[in-house]
């Protein structure tokens, strides 16, 4: 018989971010909001590729894919962090930590994968734009998404696996969320092997999808520039500057999350660069994608103008 008292020993506790009831209220709005705008922005990109039909595209298919991972992605942690603040609570379950470092890993790097996908996308597009239809056809693209789902479901599930193979000396967890490193120091054994290989690992990873995506912009921006005209380019570029944007942000937030300088103690560097990391990519880009996006911004105009006219005509009719 399960009690109590073993489902707390067999827990977590996570860092509060103030044990001023005040400041946890305000904790928990904040997040509500950012956590409301990343939901919206992101099921208005997965609703838009949904029921646009001209939308059906390669870019748009993969873009949709991107909009879940980041959906995904921010509902690991925040939605705990928002119940944690509501609660004055910081308990969280062994699986339920093991799950959140799961989901994290796993969405992180499918996310990376795809993005991967999606350069070699571009790359077909305006290099070889007489064979994209041919090359980057239905069956491909479900291929490629299928294949950044699969690679990082199972890239999660070797980083989780080793990671709790490890005895636990303490539960308390340095961190609003399950994070490796601070789990791996709480380690009553030596985890010098296991942060090398992990790191080994996820280091020819992801220099590799970086290598592929360079190489594929070096090409896309030598075949952009003998473009004879000015509007071509232009176009050219556009197609490419959002993906470009994303790839930035999800490389900045690999370097805040793996190069802060590393501590014992809690500070507030680190429950920044983890809000940085786990919140702001989700939020920004659908953003970045709607903001640079004509097809986009014309769907969400068409939208707009019919819900406004829709309003009218309820009014009159009440009237």
């Amino acid at each position: 018989m399960i009690t109590p008292r073993m489902f707390t020993s067999n827990s977590f506790f996570l860092v509060r971010f103030s044990d001023i009831q005040e400041l946890q209220i305000l904790h928990f709005v904040l997040f509500l909001v950012i956590y409301l705008v990343a939901l919206t922005g992101n099921l208005f990109i997965i609703a838009t590729f949904t029921i646009s039909q001209h939308l059906h595209t390669p870019m748009y298919f993969f873009l949709m894919n991107l909009s879940i991972m980041d959906l995904g992605f921010i509902s690991v942690t925040i939605p705990k962090a928002i119940v944690n603040s509501l609660r004055s609570t910081r308990l969280i379950t062994y699986y339920g930590c093991a799950a959140q470092v799961f989901f994290l890993l796993f969405f992180m790097a499918s996310d990376f994968f795809l993005l991967t996908i999606m350069a070699y996308d571009r790359y077909v597009a305006i290099c070889d734009p007489l064979h994209y239809e041919m090359v980057m056809n239905r069956g491909a693209c479900i291929q490629m998404a299928a294949s950044a789902w699969i690679s990082g479901f199972f890239y999660a599930a070797l980083h989780t696996g080793s990671t709790f193979a490890i005895t636990f000396c303490s539960r308390n967890v340095n961190q609003f969320f399950c994070e490796i490193p601070q789990l791996l120091k709480l380690s009553c054994s030596n985890t010098y092997l296991i942060e090398v290989a992990a790191l080994a690992f996820s280091a020819c990873l992801g220099s590799g999808c970086f290598g592929f995506i360079v190489v594929s912009y070096v090409q896309i921006f030598r075949a952009v520039l003998r473009i004879p005209s000015k509007q071509g380019r232009q176009k050219s570029f556009s197609t490419c500057l959002p993906h470009l944007f994303v790839v930035s942000l999800f490389l900045c937030k690999g370097i805040f999350a793996n190069l802060k300088p590393p501590s014992s103690s809690i500070s507030s560097l680190d429950h920044v660069v983890a809000v940085f990391y786990c919140v702001v990519p989700p939020v920004l880009n659908p953003v970045i994608y709607s903001m640079r996006n004509k097809e986009i911004k014309a769907v969400l105009l068409k939208l707009t103008v019919w819900r406004f006219s829709t309003k009218n005509k309820m009014s009159v009719f009440h009237l």
